[in-house]
């Protein structure tokens, strides 16, 4: 027999066929794969989670989820509408408030003291003077006979208040709720009482004595010299100011007619119309930005140089003027007292003409 073959020995490799640039390939593939099933997934995610929660509510819970989403809207659609409403409605104007301190060159008028008893008439009165187109409304509270005509608190006027007085700070509320700017006027140096009450704010003569002017009986006067005189005056301002008088009218911030008798004390040589420009100076300086001063005289007073100022009243350095005149002034006379006041660098200037402020 022959003799058999030995079977040949097939040697296995087990070796990868794929070169490296296919490797990488197949890894790009896959990660790409894996990116696609993710971004399908993600996609997805709300429309499952929808139907989900959907499933949940109407078939678990058994509620009717359209209907509710409708009611919500609704509700919303009419928070909105209110809201819109709310700022297209528009707001309420806001009330004027009456600047006290104004110069608008409106009229003025004078009101009697009997016309403001009690808080019906004072609105009458208010009331009258807006009819009228008034917008200043004048009340005296101390006149040249040394009456004070309210309950005033300074020491001083003690001896002059009136057994009637009336009530500042209502005449001012009042006068304010009706549109009408409140005007005290008070007399100043022109006060037979109370240098009686404080004899060394008084003119004097032959020493102590008070100096007592030429009408029946004589009357004493404030002496424009004396600084407590001046701050006197000021209290009284200040006082009428704090019930509601923003604007004050002072007159009579003047000397009486010139007599070799009167002893105005120490001077320091300083003449009758500097020291009266010293007083109108002193009172706007304590009351600048807190009040309206006005410093009135009469025609004659502001065109020459009158007996009671040495000077025409032009030149004694007010910021504001009122002219009083017994008559209709003529055009010619008011058109050269506004100049003269003008370059005498007032700012400025009420005329009283008659019955009539303007």
């Amino acid at each position: 027999m022959a003799k058999n073959k030995r079977r040949q020995k097939v040697k296995r490799y087990h070796r990868s066929f794929y070169s490296r640039r296919d490797r990488i390939k197949r890894v790009v593939g896959i990660v790409a794969m894996i990116a696609v099933v993710l971004a399908l997934a993600w996609f997805a995610a709300p429309h499952v989670l929808d139907w989900a929660t959907h499933t949940w509510y109407t078939v678990v819970k058994d509620r009717d989820l359209e209907a509710e989403a409708a009611s919500s809207a609704a509700a919303a659609s009419a928070a909105a509408s209110s809201e819109t409403a709310e700022s297209q409605t528009p707001e309420a104007p806001e009330e004027k408030q009456l600047d006290g301190m104004a110069i608008t060159g409106g009229s003025w008028a004078q009101v009697e003291r009997t016309d403001l008893a009690d808080e019906a008439a004072i609105r009458a009165a208010a009331q009258q003077l807006k009819a009228r187109g008034v917008e200043y409304g004048v009340v005296t509270l101390k006149d040249t006979s040394g009456t004070v005509w309210y309950a005033s608190g300074v020491a001083v006027a003690a001896g002059g208040i009136a057994k009637e007085t009336v009530d500042p700070a209502r005449i001012a509320a009042i006068f304010r709720e009706e549109g009408i700017i409140p005007v005290a006027q008070l007399a100043a140096f022109k006060d037979p009482v109370s240098p009686r009450t404080d004899r060394s704010m008084g003119i004097h003569y032959d020493g102590s004595m008070l100096w007592l002017d030429a009408v029946q009986d004589g009357n004493p006067w404030l002496n424009p010299y004396s600084a407590a005189a001046v701050t006197y005056v000021g209290d009284l301002v200040e006082e009428v100011r704090s019930m509601g008088f923003e604007q004050v009218v002072l007159t009579n911030v003047q000397f009486p007619k010139f007599s070799r008798k009167q002893d105005y004390g120490e001077t320091g040589g300083v003449s009758r119309p500097d020291q009266l420009k010293a007083d109108v100076a002193a009172l706007q300086t304590r009351f600048a930005g807190k009040a309206v001063l006005w410093f009135s005289y009469t025609l004659d007073q502001c065109t020459t140089n009158s007996v009671a100022l040495d000077v025409p009243a032009v030149t004694l350095g007010m910021d504001n003027l009122l002219v009083t005149a017994d008559g209709t002034m003529a055009a010619d006379t008011r058109s050269q007292l506004e100049e003269s006041a003008a370059a005498a660098g007032v700012d400025h200037v009420v005329i009283c003409s008659g019955d009539t402020f303007a």
